[in-house]
């Protein structure tokens, strides 16, 4: 099961069509499209961060933690705010939010506004999930087959399909980092967004 099956088991796709006025399959190849960029951003942010992943997670959570998961399921509109927040601390500017959309536009033939729009409310869920799985869990990111960083790697297992990569080189990610990091520079965005004279090493 990847993340895109995760985001519809868990409601936060079909409450994102409802709140886009989409339909589920639009919905669906919008957020396949975004989300390996925004697990890109998890990845890439969380190797310099104070406790990894788990450490990046709980400073992402402080907008709400697994409450930002229901935030987006829940009937009241979203509110994009903790999404764009999220957003700026994964991956550092607007810019890059802005080209992550224009390159799933591309590749989809979604419509660039509405990708712009699902971009926080993805990164909401996200969070709000992964918040949410650490404190069940009690896990830390630390180890390469448990913990958070060993549920990432099964969550994350098939957002990148044709990649390998076991856990040797991880960090404690589990099999996050080598199945986002396309090419093992260290830099998964440089690989999702054709950024790599943009982004900084």
């Amino acid at each position: 099961m990847n993340i895109a099956d995760i985001m519809k088991q868990t409601g936060a796709l079909d409450s994102i069509s409802r709140e886009l006025g989409v339909d589920s399959a639009t919905a669906r190849t919008g957020a396949e499209a975004l989300l390996p960029a925004i697990l890109g951003g998890f990845k890439k942010q969380a190797q310099p961060a104070p406790g990894g992943l788990g450490g990046l997670i709980d400073m992402l959570g402080g907008a709400g933690g697994g409450g930002l998961l229901e935030a987006v399921t829940g009937s009241a509109p979203t509110p994009a705010a903790p999404g764009n927040e999220i957003l700026g601390q994964i991956f550092g500017s607007k810019e890059v939010s802005r080209t992550v959309a224009g390159q799933a536009s591309q590749s989809t033939g979604i419509d660039p506004a509405l990708l712009k729009k699902m971009l926080p409310l993805l990164a909401m869920a996200v969070t709000g999930y992964l918040a949410s799985q650490k404190a069940g869990g009690g896990a830390s990111d630390t180890g390469q087959g448990g913990g958070l960083g060993g549920m990432l790697g099964q969550v994350l297992g098939g957002v990148m399909c044709g990649t390998q990569g076991g856990a040797a080189q991880s960090g404690g990610l589990g099999g996050l980092a080598s199945l986002i990091d396309l090419d093992g520079d260290g830099n998964p965005l440089d690989d999702i967004l054709g950024m790599a004279g943009r982004l900084g090493r």
